[in-house]
């Protein structure tokens, strides 16, 4: 049978053999007419529902016949309490004879007191939190100091259901998640992108800093509101705000640095730069003081009209392992059944595409199609095949594996995060992938490089959302500019 021990803490090793798990446990949960059942079998048995193999009704399954169906708890004989006491649905009771969908109505309503005086949003807070797939995971959220808190202040209406209230608390990960959720269950409005809102409030704290220095408060805003903050609000929007208001702070900050290091220094304004502080000040530290270049571009300083120079940052090598390299990885990611399937799947399009993650991240289950000819994803304008042996993987996530168990299983993301509303970041999603021992640039550049044989800079572009340019460099390094890729290229219909 499947591993269900996959997720969440380890396991501990006992001397009492699970009838269902074959595995020992230190501790039996119960006594089913097949065995002792762990704690961990119970829990999943006691959560799968679908249509008995026996008597063909839909309803909970926690049963196995001889011949390893799944079946209900008449058919299999047993006689655990798997029914709530209070609403009556099968499934397992976590509390006083209660489900874990009524244990969270009860437990919100007595914190969030939605009729003293009455509020109907908390009434529709409370439904919504009760209604997700997993509810356990909600009652282990609420058990969390900062969510506590932050729930008893709606309960006592210190905390009002506003942005503004949210906005005056301290930053932390429990305000935004406790925000977020609001938000996509529209009791609180939605206030746009969460990494561009967050970005405003960053820079308005990083320019306070400098308030009491105007000589550097000056540039340093223009530089950050009329360069950076103008394109992260262009429309269209960055593909990845994530990456691009990343990229905005790491500028500002280092520009904030060397406006400073200008005046404690050489009593210098930004204005009277001359080659040598450049010089110097790239000599001095690290290589992170290259991202001045934006500020010096921005203020029309270096450029082909003056005579100040502050060339771009260039790789040395482009790094890149073997095919066979790639090709095991890809093995790798097929065979481990024992990893979540959106880590497994994300991995994939890496693997086979050479998509950046940021990329691959803010995709959605619409840019997956499964038609009479086979599955194709969308990367770009032209649909890329999925292959053949892989589509189970890609369908099997689709149906199950996007479901998170929290506010955020309507979500339109191929990767959903825990967090409502939103997918899983860029850097969340490296972490996980570094299980399969995944170089990113060299894997990509090995990827990229391989299709290059196979097809035209055109085609790979149009089929990954490259641009031509940039794969024509590639199929360059790959010693052909030209190609055909007959097995996999898509046709029009």
């Amino acid at each position: 049978m499947a591993d269900l021990h996959g997720r969440g803490r380890p396991r501990s090793t006992g001397t009492l053999l699970c009838a269902r798990c074959h595995q020992l446990v230190p501790k039996i949960r119960v006594h089913w007419p097949e065995g002792a059942v762990c704690g961990a079998c119970f829990t999943h048995a006691a959560n799968n529902h679908g249509v008995c193999a026996h008597c063909n009704t839909d309803r909970l399954l926690p049963g196995r016949s001889a011949a390893d169906e799944q079946i209900c708890k008449d058919c299999a004989g047993i006689t655990t309490g798997l029914a709530c006491d209070k609403c009556g649905r099968e499934g397992e009771r976590i509390r006083g004879g209660l489900c874990a969908a009524c244990v969270v109505t009860h437990d919100l309503t007595t914190i969030l007191k939605p009729g003293n005086p009455p509020d109907l949003r908390l009434h529709r807070l409370i439904k919504a939190l009760a209604a997700v797939d997993r509810p356990q995971s909600i009652t282990t959220w609420a058990r969390g100091q900062a969510a506590a808190d932050l729930l008893r202040g709606l309960g006592d209406r210190t905390l009002t259901l506003d942005h503004a209230a949210f906005d005056a608390l301290p930053p932390s990960p429990a305000v935004e998640h406790l925000r977020e959720m609001l938000v996509s269950q529209h009791t609180l409005p939605d206030r746009g992108d969460v990494h561009l809102t967050r970005f405003q409030a960053w820079l308005e704290t990083r320019l306070s800093t400098f308030r009491e220095r105007p000589h550097i408060h000056q540039p340093l805003e223009q530089f950050a509101r009329w360069h950076h903050l103008r394109g992260l609000r262009a429309d269209p929007a960055p593909a990845d705000m994530d990456y691009a208001t990343r990229h905005a702070k790491q500028e500002i900050t280092e520009a904030g640095k060397f406006l400073v290091w200008l005046d404690d220094e050489h009593h210098t304004h930004i204005d009277d730069l001359k080659q040598e502080h450049i010089d110097l000040y790239w000599s001095e530290g690290t290589s992170t003081r290259k991202h001045i270049r934006g500020l010096l571009l921005h203020r029309k300083l270096i450029g082909r009209k003056n005579a100040l120079t502050a060339k771009a940052r260039q790789g040395v090598t482009t790094p890149s392992e073997s095919t066979a390299d790639r090709l095991d990885a890809i093995r790798r990611v097929a065979q481990a059944d024992q990893v979540a399937s959106g880590t497994r799947v994300a991995a994939l399009i890496f693997l086979l595409y050479g998509v950046p993650i940021g990329k691959i991240v803010a995709l959605q289950t619409s840019s997956i199609t499964t038609t009479v000819h086979g599955m194709t994803i969308n990367l770009g304008p032209q649909p890329a095949p999925v292959p053949e042996p892989l589509v189970p993987m890609f369908t099997d996530h689709l149906t199950d594996g996007i479901r998170t168990g929290t506010t955020n299983n309507q979500s339109p993301w191929l990767f959903p995060s825990t967090r409502a509303g939103h997918h899983i970041t860029g850097n969340t999603l490296w972490n996980r992938l570094t299980i399969f021992d995944i170089h990113p640039q060299a894997t990509r550049n090995t990827t990229l490089f391989d299709i290059a044989k196979e097809l035209d800079p055109a085609s790979m572009a149009a089929l990954l959302g490259y641009t031509k340019k940039a794969m024509a460099g590639h199929a360059a390094r790959a010693g052909t500019t030209m190609g055909s890729y007959p097995a996999t290229r898509p046709t029009r219909r």
